[in-house]
């Protein structure tokens, strides 16, 4: 039995333009692929790269928890790299972000003494930075997850850009995700006017997976938020509501990393 090794990669959002020379090295040369991707044309072309692939969509059953899905594929996977070669699991996006099982099956698979190892890819947040000209270091960043954020009552700068992922889902805590859920995003909206003006304009966007079509960005007061079509996978972005004043102690003190104006102007 040859040695066994383990690949996790991500083929981005637009598939192949996002590819990676090595992770297409890596598709092409390994013993199988699995891959959980969200788009049919994707899961086409990982299938033409290396013919010894599978898809492991079929743990994602209507009924299922989400955290059974996972745990199952985790284990369908490792099982494959326990029988040696080099195996190459690909997902959609980046696969380290919003990706617990690949994180899982690399904290085994290290475990068992397997070699495994994850390469960097293009995620929906890379293409959001690109496609709305959202500058992250401007305002700084935050980012959450949409229910983290409001089970664990997260504390929000208004002064700096929000970014939150799954809101279409959002109190959906363990599901594979089905028919309609916006009736949770009430409890979204009240959360987020704690900080920001009801009638603040936030953006919803969803990443195109495809060359040809644009990304789905749509513009909206935040209360307007329960009555929006979101996107299964859109991400919602909140501007900064305020300017925040640079200390000019700290500047005075002797802070070489930009000018007071620049500062300011960025604040």
């Amino acid at each position: 039995m040859r040695d066994a090794s383990l690949a996790v990669v991500g083929v981005g959002i637009e598939v192949p333009a996002h590819v990676t020379a090595e992770t297409k090295a890596l598709l092409e040369c390994a013993d199988e692929v699995l891959f959980l991707v969200a788009d049919p044309l994707a899961a086409s072309w990982i299938t033409s790269v290396n013919p010894r692939s599978r898809s492991l969509h079929t743990h994602l059953r209507p009924g299922c928890s989400r955290s059974e899905a996972y745990a199952a594929i985790v284990e369908d996977i490792l099982g494959r790299v326990r029988r040696g070669g080099e195996v190459c699991v690909a997902l959609y996006g980046h696969p380290g972000v919003y990706a617990w099982l690949s994180h899982e099956v690399i904290r085994r698979a290290d475990g068992e003494g397997i070699s495994a190892r994850m390469l960097p890819a293009v995620s929906a947040e890379d293409c959001f930075f690109a496609d709305l000209g959202v500058d992250p270091g401007a305002s700084g960043c935050q980012s959450y997850d949409a229910t983290d954020l409001l089970i664990r009552k997260r504390e929000l700068d208004p002064s700096a850009a929000l970014i939150l992922w799954q809101v279409a889902i959002v109190g959906r805590v363990d599901c594979v995700p089905e028919g309609d859920l916006s009736q949770l995003l009430p409890l979204l909206v009240e959360y987020l006017e704690r900080y920001y003006p009801s009638d603040h304009e936030v953006v919803s966007y969803a990443a195109s997976p495809y060359p040809f079509l644009k990304p789905i960005i749509r513009r909206f007061p935040l209360s307007s938020l329960p009555e929006s079509d979101l996107p299964r996978l859109s991400l919602l972005y909140v501007p900064p509501a305020i300017r925040r004043a640079p200390d000019l102690a700290i500047l005075e003190s002797g802070v070489q990393t930009e000018t007071e104006d620049e500062i300011v102007a960025t604040a």
